[in-house]
């Protein structure tokens, strides 16, 4: 990893604990409804997806009169982020907008919250259970797995070959839908073999080691689908270590700074962009309607864009952001 990668990195870490309170809870009460207080916790802290959903949350609690404290694990972590969950404690707020590091583990600790009279809103993940949030807003990421496949086969120019996804830890809803749509459409191009899919835990160094292997057992990989911001970082880190970059396709997911700098000197050949501002937008606008009284809406889906190193001056709204 780079140095100034690592130095922005910690700059957004700082600036994630900054722009929330830092310790949730200490805001005064929030269950009696008058002081409009909203928590975000996020899958992991610092990096640019949940910077951006946050900076959305931000201007839209603002604008609404209420107050967001953000907390979000230093991992993707169902573990860390319990703890955070829980550190709620006596004092919650009235809403409570989460992205569940895992579609079971979480249950029970969000629960436990909501119990409490919380307003439960997912934001990017979910649980299994649907019966707990209010609302769930995300990007359609089975949609956005299919629109990768699609975009690697115009990629690959009908070059016969195998393909690999990367995805994160299973368990994960948003990347495990990713891979499976991914998959699902690979299926459609009979130019197109998938090698599998490997989970890399979340962890770049895996997700290298990897598609070091991958190269080694498959001489014939045209293309490798990231799931997510680590899983394409670490993609990356294969294809150069072997002298790879630009020989195999890598379609990565999100359009964090490092990617886009990533797709503008040819390490990606395509990025899916979601829009975590919109998320974190609408996450506080169906949390204030809950608390309010005013009609809900179940599940939302936020746009998905695919961009090339050819349109990529077109489409820098999309970019994801590392300070608000």
């Amino acid at each position: 990893m780079k140095v100034a990668k690592i130095a922005g990195l910690a700059a957004a870490a700082v600036l994630l604990a900054a722009c929330g309170s830092g310790q949730v809870g200490d805001s005064g009460g929030g269950s009696d409804g008058n002081t409009k207080r909203l928590t975000l916790i996020p899958g992991v802290q610092a990096e640019p997806f949940y910077i951006s959903m946050q900076c959305g949350a931000q201007a839209e609690a603002q604008k609404l009169g209420y107050t967001l404290d953000t907390s979000a694990p230093q991992k993707f972590d169902a573990a860390l982020q319990t703890e955070k969950v829980n550190a709620l404690g006596s004092n919650p707020p009235d809403a409570l907008l989460i992205a569940p590091t895992d579609d079971t583990a979480m249950l029970a600790p969000i629960q436990q919250v909501s119990s409490r009279g919380v307003k439960i809103v997912e934001v990017d993940t979910a649980l299994k259970d649907t019966s707990v949030a209010v609302s769930s807003i995300s990007s359609d990421s089975a949609e956005g797995g299919r629109m990768a496949a699609d975009t690697l086969a115009q990629l690959a120019g009908g070059k016969s070959g195998s393909v690999l996804v990367l995805d994160t830890i299973a368990g994960t809803s948003t990347t495990n839908a990713r891979a499976a749509g991914f998959e699902e459409q690979l299926s459609k191009y009979p130019n197109l073999t998938s090698a599998g899919i490997q989970f890399t835990q979340n962890e770049p160094e895996q997700a290298a080691s990897k598609v070091t292997a991958a190269l080694a057992s498959t001489p014939d990989l045209v293309g490798i689908f990231a799931t997510n911001l680590n899983t394409g970082e670490g993609a990356a880190t294969g294809l150069r270590n072997a002298g790879k970059v630009g020989q195999v396709n890598l379609i990565g997911f999100d359009a964090s700074p490092s990617e886009v700098e990533g797709l503008r000197n040819g390490e990606y050949q395509a990025l899916i962009a979601q829009d975590p501002q919109m998320i974190g937008q609408q996450g506080v606008q169906q949390a204030v309607a809950a608390l309010e009284g005013k009609p809900v809406t179940r599940n939302l889906t936020a746009p998905l864009h695919a961009i090339t190193k050819a349109d990529m001056d077109a489409n820098q709204q999309y970019f994801y952001k590392q300070s608000c």
